[in-house]
């Protein structure tokens, strides 16, 4: 039977990536997320997301890519019913968790690893 293990403080980087790196899901059922590094640091772990497709979440995070996103719903019955269907979804698949990971991992080192943002980062001081 799958475990639930809710994180609700910052852990020691090294106990974070233990625990992203052996679940089979991350789920980030959040109602505002300015970027959701979370979400990131989940994929380059290779697990995969299941996340609310609210704020800057959906431009880490591929709608059936590397993971699932759920729209917000003002209506907590079907905010939860969605965030419910979409977590059995991938943890009924074990291949799709398996490729949500995959591809996740794939896109976070390739468009968010730091040789990325730094040169990001030079180009926006050169342009000003």
């Amino acid at each position: 039977m799958p475990t639930l293990d809710w994180i609700r403080e910052t852990l020691p980087q090294e106990d974070l990536i233990s625990l992203l790196t052996h679940a089979d899901i991350f789920v980030c059922p959040s109602i505002y997320e300015p970027l959701g590094i979370v979400n990131l640091e989940a994929m380059a772990c290779e697990t995969a997301v299941v996340a609310t497709a609210v704020g800057g979440i959906p431009e880490l995070v591929l709608d059936g890519m590397t993971g699932v996103l759920v729209e917000h719903s003002s209506v907590d019955e079907e905010f939860e019913e969605s965030l419910r269907m979409s977590m059995l979804k991938v943890m009924r698949d074990s291949n799709l968790a398996e490729s949500f990971g995959k591809n996740g991992r794939i896109r976070a080192i390739a468009e968010f690893g730091w040789d990325k943002v730094v040169a990001q980062t030079i180009n926006v001081y050169r342009s000003i």
